[in-house]
This record gives C-alpha cells, structure tokens and sequence, in this order.
C-alpha cells in the first residue's frame, strides 16, 4: 500500500486504494459506499471525528457526515459547503463539472446526525463551523494534492465565504451562488425594494399580495381548517405557540416562496382574491407549506434560525399591505421559531458580519458570486469592494435561488466565468468548453428541492 504521503499519478492508484488511504486517516470512518451512477466516479459517505469546541478540543467530540464523489487523486478538489443536512444523493456541483473534479459535500455542524451530545448550542458560531472545514481540509490534502475550490449555494455559499475569512489558504477560489450578506440586520428596506419592482408583471405582483391579506382576511376559517390538518398529521405547535401565529409566519411566506422557487412564467398559478377557500388553500400549502411552520416542520432547520438569530441576520420585509389583518407584528422573527430553551440562549450580535463584509471588500481574492436577478434572497448580495482581488460578480436576469447559474449567464459571461475557474484551478484552455449536463451526476439543482427557507 502507497503510505499517505506519497504522490501517486493521476489514474494510477489501485481499485481499493482509496478506501484504504482514507481509513488511514486518524478520526476518519467510510461509512459506505454506493453507485455514483456515473462509470467515472466512487461514492462515499464518510464520518470525521471533530471537537464539538475547537478552543477546548479536550472537551468532546462529535462525527460530522461528508460525501465523497472520488475521480482521481490528480484531479481538483471541489469542497462543497452544504449549509444544512448533507444529501444522500450523489450529483455534482456546477465547479465539480466544471473542472472535471473530485467533490466533498459537508453536513454543517448541530445538521443530525453531525451534532455534539450533549448539544452546546454557544458552540454554534461561524467560526467553530469554519475550523471544522478547515480541519477536513487539512485531513484531506496529502491525499488530494491538486488545487481545491471551495462552493456552496445560499446558506451553503455563505459558509463558503466564512471559511475563506477564517481560512484563506485552505483553498485556491471560492464559488458562491444565491449567498446573503445581511450586514446591517435592522435595515431591511432592501427586501421591501425588492418586491415592489421584482419581474416584469406588475399585475402578478399584485396578486401575490392580494392572496396573502385574503387569506388573513378570512383567518378564522384557515385556523380551523389548519387545525383539522395538524391533527390529522399528528403535527404541534408549541415552539410558535399556537396554530393562528403559525398560520399568520405561512401567510408571511407566500410572496417571498413564489419568488424564491418559481419564475415569472409560473405567475399563471397565482389565484385571484376571490378564488375559493380551497384553492387558496392549495395555492398557500404548494407555495409555502402549511407543515413547515409545525414543530415538526422546524425542527431540521433549527441550527439555521440559531445561527440566523445569534450571527448570520434575518430579512424582516414591513409588509405594509398586509398591516390592518396581522396580529403577530413580530413573528417574522427566527428566535419565534426555536423551542423556549434555546430561544432564552439567543442574543445577536450585530459585529460578525460586518467583519465578513470588510474582508471580501478589503482583502477577499479569487471569489466569484452568482445571484439570479428574481431571487429575494438576492436583495442583499456579497458585493466586491476596493481591496477585492482578482474576483467576479455576476446576476443571471430573471432567474430564481438556483445552485445551477453560470450554464444560464450570457455566453460572454459565461466564458468569462469558466475561463477564471480553470485559470484559478490551473486546468487549462477553455476556449472551447460549453457547460452541459453530460452525466446523471451533472442535472440536479439542490436548490429547487423545495428545502425552505434559506
């Protein structure tokens, strides 16, 4: 067996080599391979054994989950930053296929099964997540030597460019798509800007609206039909506390969803204000989902309103139109979200992301950022400033929340985009690379699961 340190030719290790240089590794465990469904690749599920504190590591540990679709040891390596749970379902990202890559995709920490236990939640912070990367990384390396980039969509993006912050020699570029930059928490007017002018349809506009205060007008009889749906799902609401505020947070989310999944050709679907209470119904569940907003519904998403609460921010559009028919003007609020215990452990601290925003400005390099041009999300973007170096940004015009951006840019862009990544990766010419699904790895856009809300 080639000991850990040595190099091998691109092609040349043997057929198990790589599990046995994986397992090799202190605190590393494959957990199981499967079909990647394409001939040229391996996939893994690994667990890495990391500090639940990495200020303490003497004081515990947890096994954070990873996939691993394995290529070759000469190829680049694509760390992908899933923000969440990671998937099961091996597909490739856009820079993965992009620079004919290896891939990890990484469950973020407090994602079960990746939890300490028991769970610190004060150890939930963008740097003990950003150590936990750069640990992995630092694993990882003597065995994929070549150039790595790292990649993430939304939340996932943004804890792309948190590890680069904290770490920015782990990889050589960063590739961030649909990422947030709430820098100023309390000022949310972006939002506000965003949806009155968003599309090209003012009429679809309006009607988004018209759905969300019809509904609240006729609140009494959603209730009840939202408590007749809970308890045929056997679903609770103790963490908002009843099912009116649950009904009003869904309400909330209607506009926002549309935005966020569907495009401006699908502003057909959108009912009238006089439609009926079951098309209503069905219009709000298949826009929103009247099960997230149950205990049930919240619960894998907790470590997301923590971090959002306690570091990352939160949009708070004012919903004018909406206010003679709310009751919960604080509702839209991530720490309403949480069970009571946690809630009490929230306090925000307003310091962290400005300091994010100062480096990319001032110091950031080779970053790029995507952002679809209908995208809510999108309303406040990373922006490139001064000391930025050698870094892209880009909006695709009437695209949503999509992981899948740089095939849909204009073709000038788009072999500008290319071209940076491989010239950032050292992978040569691109002159004649046209982005295309070209593997059942290749078509899947994590983003359009549906997996609400960020």
């Amino acid at each position: 067996m080639v000991s850990l340190g040595t190099a091998i030719p691109a092609g040349a290790e043997p057929a198990d080599d790589i599990v046995e240089r994986l397992e090799a590794i202190p605190g590393m465990t494959v957990l199981w391979e499967r079909p990647s469904g394409a001939a040229d690749y391996r996939f893994f599920m690994l667990s890495y054994r990391q500090p639940a504190d990495h200020r303490r590591p003497q004081a515990g540990t947890f096994e954070q989950r990873f996939t691993l679709l394995h290529k070759d040891t000469g190829r680049p390596m694509v760390l992908h930053t899933s923000g969440y749970n990671v998937s099961e379902r091996a597909s490739r990202s856009e820079p993965t296929q992009l620079v004919d890559g290896n891939q990890i995709s990484v469950e973020q920490r407090f994602f079960t099964p990746s939890r300490p236990q028991p769970a610190d939640w004060s150890k939930l912070n963008i740097w003990q997540a950003a150590t936990d990367h750069h640990r992995l990384v630092k694993a990882l390396k003597p065995i994929y030597s070549a150039k790595w980039v790292s990649t993430g969509a939304s939340k996932g993006g943004m804890t792309s460019v948190y590890h680069r912050r904290f770490y920015p020699g782990d990889v050589d570029a960063t590739v961030a798509y649909v990422a947030p930059n709430d820098v100023v928490n309390s000022e949310d007017r972006a939002y506000d800007r965003f949806f009155e002018k968003v599309g090209s349809d003012p009429s679809c506009r309006e009607r988004l609206k018209d759905v969300q205060h019809e509904v609240l007008e006729r609140r009494e009889e959603f209730v009840q039909r939202y408590k007749a749906y809970a308890e045929e799902n056997g679903y609770t609401f103790d963490n908002l506390g009843n099912v009116d505020r649950a009904l009003e947070a869904t309400v909330l989310d209607v506009e926002w969803a549309f935005w966020q999944y569907s495009l401006e050709s699908d502003c057909g679907q959108v009912p009238s204000a006089d439609a009926s209470t079951d098309d209503l119904w069905k219009f709000v569940d298949a826009t929103a989902s009247f099960s997230f907003y149950t205990d049930q519904g919240l619960e894998p998403y907790l470590p997301y309103y923590f971090q959002a609460g306690t570091q990352l921010g939160w949009p708070e559009p004012e919903f004018r139109y909406l206010k003679d028919v709310r009751r919960y003007p604080e509702i839209y609020r991530p720490r309403w979200f949480m069970p009571a215990d946690l809630r009490e452990q929230m306090r925000f601290d307003p310091r962290t992301m400005a300091d994010i925003d100062r480096w990319v400005r001032r110091q950031g390099s080779r970053l790029m950022f995507l952002y679809g041009g209908n995208d809510p999300w999108g309303a406040e973007p990373f922006r490139l400033g001064p000391g930025t170096r050698d870094s892209l940004w880009y909006e695709v015009e009437g695209l949503n929340h999509s992981a899948r951006l740089i095939e849909r840019l204009p073709q000038q862009q788009r072999e500008q985009a290319v071209g940076a990544l491989r010239r950032w990766l050292g992978v040569g010419d691109v002159t004649t690379f046209q982005l295309k699904t070209v593997s059942p790895l290749d078509g899947h856009d994590e983003l359009q699961d549906r997996r609400p809300p960020l």
